[in-house]
């Protein structure tokens, strides 16, 4: 009897958590790309619009950068620029690499 209330915890828990993902995933992908940029803590080392570190701002990326250049720079940044300081992110998951990039490439320069 006890086994099958944790199977059936451990079975509600994980439906409630692919609900969560889909959920998620059903946001514009730049917005839950704002997300990954906050969960991910870019701000300790980047700045938008005044909010981060100043040293490395991010606010025209978008028109600086292809999302091909962007991808391999988040992953590994060496091989776009080799004097660069940025931490490599090889793991971040392709869904929450894809949508950072979708955010990244909206920060372009208002003219």
């Amino acid at each position: 009897m006890r086994r099958s209330l944790v199977v059936g915890t451990a079975l509600v828990a994980g439906l409630g958590l692919a609900s969560a993902r889909a959920d998620e995933g059903a946001k514009p992908p730049a917005e839950r790309g704002q997300q990954v940029y906050a969960a991910q803590r870019c701000m300790m080392c980047h700045a938008i619009a005044g909010k981060g570190n100043a040293r490395n701002p991010l606010d025209d990326v978008g028109s600086r950068m292809s999302a091909d250049d962007l991808k391999k720079y988040i992953t590994a940044p060496k091989s776009v620029k080799p004097d660069s300081k940025m931490k490599a992110y090889p793991t971040i998951p392709a869904e929450d690499l894809d949508a950072l990039v979708a955010y990244l490439k909206t920060l372009i320069k208002k003219s």
